[in-house]
């Protein structure tokens, strides 16, 4: 319980203000009394970024595998040898060929039991596309890694937990592509994340309409009646507390998401919109329903702020620490299943 947990970071784009955030996060030096983070990138596009953001004080240690990483340090593994023109704000091939040799890096280490966990800096969804990279994002990259059965999209805050039934399709595709077998497997995944990652013993989970007015008793659309509201009874019936369908306008204005542990939303928008607004700022992007622990920060490359020194690491700073406390949990669970003698005098020790 004591090792200190290995952080891995993949940079995102190079192009936009993933490194910016990543190094503005560990020029704060008490980071490492909580983990050992160890940078995929290189160290030359790290250290143009640096300048640009006009920090000194932190310098990398280049290591050439994670067995390598020094505590107290931000570590550095350079993943290609090849020098990268960078242009700042530019969506551009040569910023998603280095997101992707980034990110496989980090997930081949993560896979492996060398990392501990993965956080993401944004990539951009179009330039990494390519016959290694067909997918619509980190999502659905990483739950076919690491052979999932399903994943969930779970926006997470102190405030505020949203997951998504369907994450980057189509607003069109949305009505066909839910079920109530495909509410429940994500009802399933973030109850069970709840109670793993987050340590709430009995999660309540509220469960948003597909239609204005979570359909007006079948007015306008007949999806709740004929799919979410079966799917939330038989979640129910699994011992979920799942409740709804509420209308999505009213149940983020009047602040009734403050009810419940979680929210479960049926599309991209109807969760994001109203977790970034409520949560922008401290929010994380936490992929459940894994065997590994991948967090990123809730915004994207902001290519129209990149490089002028303007970026915020707050979301990137709380992805990282929620990765960590997610790891710290998931062990304490393990330990708990093998000896809760063990677990108990743990618990203690800790308060």
């Amino acid at each position: 319980m004591s090792e200190r947990i290995k952080v891995g970071i993949s940079i995102g784009d190079v192009n936009g203000i993933g490194l910016e955030v990543i190094i503005k996060t560990l020029a704060d030096s008490r980071v490492f009394d909580y983990c050992t983070p160890i940078v995929y990138g290189h160290t030359k596009v790290a250290s143009f970024h640096r300048r640009s953001c006009e920090i000194t004080e932190l310098n990398f240690n280049v290591i050439s595998n994670a067995a390598e990483a020094q505590h107290q340090k931000a570590n550095m593994i350079n993943c290609w040898e090849e020098d990268v023109k960078i242009d700042l704000g530019v969506a551009n091939e040569t910023g998603g060929k280095y997101a992707f040799l980034s990110l496989q890096k980090a997930t081949d280490d993560l896979l492996a039991g060398h990392i501990d966990a993965l956080v993401t800096a944004p990539i951009n969804k179009d330039n990494i596309q390519s016959e290694q990279f067909d997918f619509p994002g980190h999502t659905e990259y990483l739950q076919q890694r690491d052979n999932a059965a399903d994943s969930l999209m779970f926006l997470v805050s102190d405030t505020l937990r949203v997951g998504v039934v369907t994450g980057h399709i189509p607003v069109a595709k949305v009505p066909q592509a839910i079920s109530v077998e495909k509410i429940l497997s994500k009802l399933k995944l973030m109850n069970t994340s709840l109670q793993k990652d987050f340590w709430i013993r009995k999660p309540k989970i509220a469960v948003l309409g597909l239609n204005p007015h979570a359909g007006d008793n079948g007015l306008i659309g007949n999806e709740e009646q004929s799919v979410i509201i079966p799917a939330v009874e038989e979640a129910r019936a699994n011992d979920i507390l799942a409740f709804g369908p509420y209308a999505a306008d009213g149940f983020f204005a009047n602040a009734t998401y403050m009810q419940f542990d979680a929210v479960l939303a049926m599309y991209h928008d109807q969760g994001l919109i109203p977790f970034k607004t409520i949560a922008f700022e401290s929010g994380v992007n936490f992929t459940a329903g894994l065997s590994f622990v991948r967090t990123s920060p809730d915004h994207g490359t902001a290519y129209d702020i990149a490089g002028k020194n303007q970026a915020s690491e707050v979301s990137f700073r709380e992805a990282l620490f929620t990765a960590i406390h997610v790891v710290k949990h998931r062990r304490e669970n393990l330990v708990l299943s093998e000896d809760p003698l063990k677990f108990t005098k743990l618990s203690r020790d800790r308060d």
